[in-house]
């Protein structure tokens, strides 16, 4: 006899609720156990022999296993850990999920259950499972971003610090002006102190930062990166940290039938909120990678300046090289791009807006480049 086992996995640092769950064609699922045990992979294999054994005593049938849980703070290190044991193991996408109706009641528990009827029924999405090496290089790229977002942070209290006391720069800031300008302050004793530990901040963090993108550049130097950064960097806005980005962190890009699915999936599509004969576009779903999106979204600033159709240096230089068919496929996107942004604003969108509308559609142009889809219709 042949018999289908879920077992939904709501993990945590501190615990792990498991749900037994026994999927039958054409029946009602019968919740077999749920229990929580102490965070470790052997207590997951514990738990399914045990359960193997209620199910079938004599041992005579054969049973299909299958767990998973969503992805959150243990990344993939349990789904390597279990399949490395022979189990079948999924990473549920969270916004992806076919969550139950009526009050919304959370506990670990109610979250094995809801795991183990995903895998049931199969209301989810698989997440990508990256290889060894991309995720390497993912974590690094996401460290510097990390360094990044603190370097910001110095930035706006150093500017706070000198406001509260009367000092504003009228100019660039961030230059090598602002920052003589910033050293030569007259301030009180204690206050100037304060203001040296901002700038020792900033001095290291920018150090840092500028040898993790020198790190970076050898990164997509190496021979399973080099091409394809080379040909993402065709576009505008997207330079070797972006485009080494998009290729670890989306991994396979074939998977995507279409542009605009992979738009989708890192959550620049519109939402829609329709009922009967009324109906309405929302903003975008900001599902998916969250990472991805605010880089697609920051190449998508940096296309909606300038004039349309015109080439800068740098722009030229990162093209040099490339095919040209490849070369003609990314300077149709680039003034497609700044096109519709311009169009956009006229018609009276705002801003950001626009910006996001630009940032799905160069998502689309970045799948059309990743499969060879040059010569086809990116969305």
């Amino acid at each position: 006899m042949y018999r289908i086992l879920k077992i939904g996995m709501d993990v945590h640092t501190t615990n792990f609720t498991l749900c037994a769950l026994e999927s039958k064609f054409g029946e009602e699922d019968q919740i077999i156990a749920n229990i929580t045990v102490g965070p470790d992979h052997k207590n997951v294999l514990d738990f399914i022999k045990r359960i193997k054994e209620k199910m079938d005593p004599k041992g005579q049938d054969e049973i299909d296993v299958e767990c998973g849980y969503e992805a959150g703070c243990l990344g993939y290190s349990l789904y390597h850990t279990l399949t490395a044991c022979k189990l079948k193991c999924r990473i549920l996408a969270p916004t992806t999920m076919l969550s139950e109706q009526g009050p919304r009641i959370k506990t670990d528990r109610r979250d094995a259950k809801l795991i183990a009827q995903c895998l049931s029924n199969g209301g989810y999405h698989a997440v990508h499972i990256p290889t060894a090496e991309d995720n390497a290089v993912k974590e690094y790229v996401r460290m510097r971003d990390d360094h990044k977002l603190a370097l910001k942070k110095v930035k706006q209290q150093t500017n706070a610090l000198c406001l509260r006391f009367g000092f504003f720069y009228d100019g660039t800031h961030w230059t090598g002006m602002h920052l003589k300008w910033l050293r030569a302050l007259e301030l009180p004793e204690l206050i100037r102190e304060a203001l040296n530990e901002y700038l020792a901040t900033y001095d290291e963090l920018t150090a840092k930062i500028d040898r993790y993108d020198k790190r970076i550049q050898e990164i997509a130097a190496q021979s399973e990166y080099q091409e394809k950064v080379k040909k993402l960097e065709c576009f505008l806005g997207i330079k070797t940290h972006t485009a080494l980005s998009l290729i670890v962190e989306t991994g396979d890009f074939i998977r995507f039938r279409k542009g605009n699915i992979y738009a989708a999936y890192l959550g620049l599509a519109p939402g829609e909120h329709s009922s009967a004969e009324s109906g309405g576009r929302l903003g975008i779903t900001k599902a998916g990678n969250s990472h991805l999106r605010r880089l697609l979204i920051e190449a998508a600033g940096g296309i909606c300046k300038g004039q349309i159709g015109k080439k800068s240096k740098d722009l030229i230089a990162r093209q040099k090289g490339n095919p040209a068919d490849v070369i003609a496929y990314a300077d149709k996107a680039n003034v497609r791009l700044r096109s519709k942004y311009y169009r956009l604003t006229r018609h009276g969108k705002k801003r950001n807006v626009a910006v996001a509308a630009v940032a799905r559609e160069l998502a689309c142009f970045v799948w059309g480049m990743m499969i060879d889809n040059i010569h086809g219709n990116a969305a």
